[in-house]
């Protein structure tokens, strides 16, 4: 699974040089971090109201596909900011064995 984010995010860090015009990506990169924020943000209510159809219908594909959208415009929100999946999988891995509880609570210390 990581190879498939690790070889986006190499995508995703060509795209940051090259013309707005030569790719999606390059073209929200072009239009700056607030523009890559609207797109997560867009691709987040889309995913939660494909969950909620998802509910009634039993339909997993909307649900899915809306997902992939918003860990994608995700992945090119952590690029713009020098970020990997790496360092978020990393951080997975530091939660997972520890209650949500017990997470929460080293969060604000």
């Amino acid at each position: 699974m990581n190879d498939v984010l690790s070889q986006l995010h190499d995508v995703l860090e060509a795209r940051k040089t090259e013309a707005p015009e030569s790719s999606y990506v390059a073209s929200l990169y072009h239009k700056g971090l607030n523009k890559i924020l609207e797109k997560v943000g867009e691709e987040a209510v889309e995913t939660i109201l494909a969950a909620r159809d998802a509910e009634v219908s039993g339909k997993l594909d909307a649900l899915i596909s809306e997902t992939a959208d918003l860990w994608f415009h995700s992945m090119v929100m952590l690029a713009a900011l020098n970020a990997s999946p790496a360092q978020v999988i990393a951080e997975l891995e530091r939660r997972f064995g520890l209650s949500g509880h017990e997470e929460k609570a080293s969060r604000s210390n």
